[in-house]
């Protein structure tokens, strides 16, 4: 056996770098399945100050709200692509705006779920299984048309969220009334002022 002199003047066994690495590849282990961790309906317990039924109640409402989100995201941006006609530059950067700030309330949605503890809806499948607003057919539609469904979908959205922020600040979940109300109400409500001015009949460059 090979030896290495020690600080101290003793002798040590010398280590085999290769017996010390031998479960170290190069190598990709594909393929790997296991069981889930959390099922999607399961909460995990959190030391937040809320009860489990208190957040599984939140944790179902937020999941409607995401999967309705979710949609009125893609909306934007199905009408993003497919806009035309005089007002194609405005409305392209207007649409691609409110997706990235819809966008962004997906995260911070998904985000309160799991800080409760649950699991937030992700896939398309389920998400399409899940939403409430109703599908759009897959062909450029004119863009009063355009405007018209995004409106008709922010308030049937926004009734549901009026409706999940007090019953969020009725059981206790300041954490959940704050973000329904600060950020997912406030943004979809001012998303529909700005949508809403473009279908004022007004006049372009002389007065009536």
């Amino acid at each position: 056996m090979a030896f290495e002199t020690s600080v101290g003047g003793g002798s040590t066994p010398a280590v085999d770098a290769r017996a010390t690495h031998r479960s170290v590849s190069a190598e990709p282990k594909l393929h790997q399945r296991a069981p889930e961790t959390q099922a999607f309906n399961q909460l995990v317990n959190v030391p937040i100050g809320l009860s489990a039924t208190v957040r599984l109640e939140s944790v179902t409402a937020l999941n409607q709200v995401l999967a309705d989100t979710m949609v009125l995201r893609d909306l934007y941006k199905k009408h993003h692509w497919q806009t035309s006609g005089a007002t194609f530059y405005q409305l392209h950067l207007l649409y691609d705006k409110h997706f990235n700030e819809q966008a962004e309330l997906v995260d911070a949605i998904a985000e309160r779920i799991q800080t409760l503890g649950g699991i937030a809806i992700a896939m398309a499948a389920d998400v399409a299984e899940t939403t409430l607003l109703p599908r759009p057919p897959r062909g450029r539609e004119e863009v009063p048309v355009q405007l018209s469904r995004l409106l008709e979908a922010h308030e049937m959205h926004l009734q549901r969220v009026r409706e999940a922020a007090k019953r969020a600040a009725a059981i206790g979940d300041d954490g959940t009334n704050d973000l329904l109300v600060s950020e997912v109400l406030r943004t979809n409500e001012t998303q529909v002022w700005f949508l809403s001015e473009h279908l004022v009949a007004g006049p372009l460059a002389q007065a009536r």
